[in-house]
């Protein structure tokens, strides 16, 4: 059992997640203390939020220091930061639901602490603008107003961090979904001949894999889409609704019988009229879609 402290009062984000990451570390085995007598604090395992003090070696964990801690970019570090920091590998290692390799946990950890945690961190110190929908300030509504006076403010602060923690897991598992993603898209493109095309034959998200390897000549991802198949077009940059080559213009808001027509792919099944993915009912006819569009037929893929 791990006894931690924390200081009592208003609590915020980085001390509930602070909290969170120390029980999922240690699979619950907390007990915890929230007081600012340095004679209290003294008896802890582990101190963060409080104290004046940032020692690793002394698992003390505080950043309201004139020589607080900085990240190497020089953003400051709240309390969530410095103990993801030291405990936040075990986290994940408990979020995963299978055992993972270090080198995977490394990158699900970097991940987490470069999304989540440092943006909490930039919260906690006045660094980024605190907008009321942000889980920041949704985590300290858990405070107890001035209206409830029969509410304990520790109860208050350990429902909050049961929140964060589910949070954490979340965040957790979207992160080591997205490394599976990357080495799913990294195997296909070493099995593919052809670079402007990428077939996956499962349906994981591909487009920050695209750009994170570093994929610059390819044009279109073809994957399955329940029993049916689709082809879609690679954007220009993450996140934009653009494309580095629009499907065909004359196959735009096609369906059915006429895309098969005008493609010559007989289970060809639409093509959306924004030009960014088409469809077909098999793996064969997608990747026909594809390769037309990618212009190793431009007359078929005109229309012509």
């Amino acid at each position: 059992m791990l006894t931690v402290a924390t200081h009592n009062g208003t609590f915020h984000a980085d001390d509930i997640f602070a909290f969170a990451m120390l029980h999922a570390a240690t699979g619950g085995q907390v007990t915890l203390i929230r007081t600012r007598d340095e004679a209290g604090l003294s008896g802890a395992d582990v101190v963060f939020d409080v104290g004046g003090i940032f020692d690793p070696a002394a698992r003390r964990y505080d950043h309201h220091m004139r020589d607080r801690p900085l990240r190497t970019a020089g953003a400051p570090y709240s309390s969530a930061g410095l103990v993801w920091r030291a405990f936040g590998r075990e986290v994940v290692t408990a979020a995963l639901p299978a055992p993972v390799a270090p080198a995977g946990v490394e990158r699900v950890w970097r991940s987490v602490d470069a999304g989540l945690v440092r943006d909490v961190d930039l919260m906690d110190n006045g660094a980024a603008l605190q907008m009321p929908g942000h889980v920041s300030a949704l985590l300290e509504a858990w405070n107890p107003t001035f209206a409830e006076e029969g509410r304990d403010e520790t109860d208050s602060f350990c429902e909050a961090a049961r929140l964060a923690g589910m949070i954490l897991e979340r965040a957790c598992a979207r992160a080591y979904a997205a490394v599976l993603a990357e080495e799913t898209v990294s195997a296909a493109r070493a099995q593919s001949s052809d670079p402007a095309i990428l077939v996956l034959d499962r349906r994981v998200p591909w487009e920050d894999a695209v750009f994170t390897l570093g994929l610059d000549s390819l044009l279109y991802v073809v994957r399955p889409a329940g029993k049916a198949w689709t082809c879609s077009a690679v954007p220009p940059e993450p996140g934009s609704f653009a494309q580095r080559r629009p499907l065909p213009d004359a196959w735009a808001g096609l369906r059915d019988a006429e895309l098969a027509r005008i493609t010559g792919v007989a289970d060809a099944t639409f093509c959306h009229p924004a030009r960014f993915v088409c469809g077909a009912a098999s793996r064969e006819g997608a990747l026909a879609l594809a390769r037309l569009a990618a212009g190793d037929d431009p007359g078929a893929a005109a229309g012509e």
